[in-house]
């Protein structure tokens, strides 16, 4: 979930997409390359353009297209690191993430994923903080044997976010979270549950959310 202050804090256009230009090209089916120029004062509101770049590498299979999943339910074998970036008027933001997934026998996959993140007076998840960074690690295991029409699977994930130079003190948000889900079809049918805890150091409150949700997709 996009909740730990850390995931997708790129600046974007609340509704609809940036404008602007968009190269995007991917090498030998493995190696994906994507550069663009956008109106930045849609974006940020700042006038500014705003360029943007990202390199991903597949080192065992590959993912084709412009698309990509975080988990493929064990269809794949995936090693993948990329990293992208923003900049606007002297200002940044960067990401560098890793994946990994295996198939485990019967239909299952583990999987393990991180990143870590950097705005720089660019983007984020507090604007009363010009600058924040962290880390998440993720885990999970899909397990091969069917129980009924679908298979389970637990994930846990760990996140770490620093936000400084702002109004008031510097403070710290850590993020724990577990879900247990039901796959029937992948991402077009399941069955989802979560807990996750938010704990901070300073200036604001700690507080947790439970949950049960149902994503079908025809």
């Amino acid at each position: 979930m996009y909740t730990d202050g850390i995931q997708d804090g790129y600046p974007f256009v609340f509704q609809g997409r940036d404008n602007g230009i968009l190269y995007w090209g991917q090498f030998a089916k493995k190696v994906k390359v994507s550069l663009g120029a956008f109106d930045g004062k849609s974006a940020t509101g700042t006038p500014e353009m705003l360029g943007a770049a990202r390199v991903q590498v597949d080192f065992w299979d590959a993912e084709d297209g412009y698309y990509l999943n975080g988990t493929y339910y064990g269809d794949k074998n995936l090693l993948a690191i990329g990293g992208a970036t923003q900049y606007q008027g002297g200002h940044t933001a960067s990401t560098i993430d890793f994946l990994m997934e295996r198939k485990v026998p019967k239909g299952g996959a583990v999987s393990i994923e991180s990143e870590y993140s950097n705005y720089n007076r660019l983007g984020g998840y507090d604007a009363s903080y010009a600058k924040s960074q962290g880390g998440y690690g993720l885990a999970s295991y899909l397990f091969g044997k069917k129980i009924g029409i679908g298979q389970f699977q637990v994930l846990g994930k760990y996140a770490k976010a620093e936000f400084t130079h702002g109004k008031t003190a510097n403070y710290n948000q850590k993020t724990t979270e577990v879900n247990f889900n039901y796959v029937i079809k992948q991402f077009n049918a399941r069955v989802m549950t979560f807990y996750r805890d938010i704990r901070f150091n300073a200036i604001r409150t700690n507080f947790w959310q439970a949950g049960v949700g149902l994503q079908v997709q025809m």
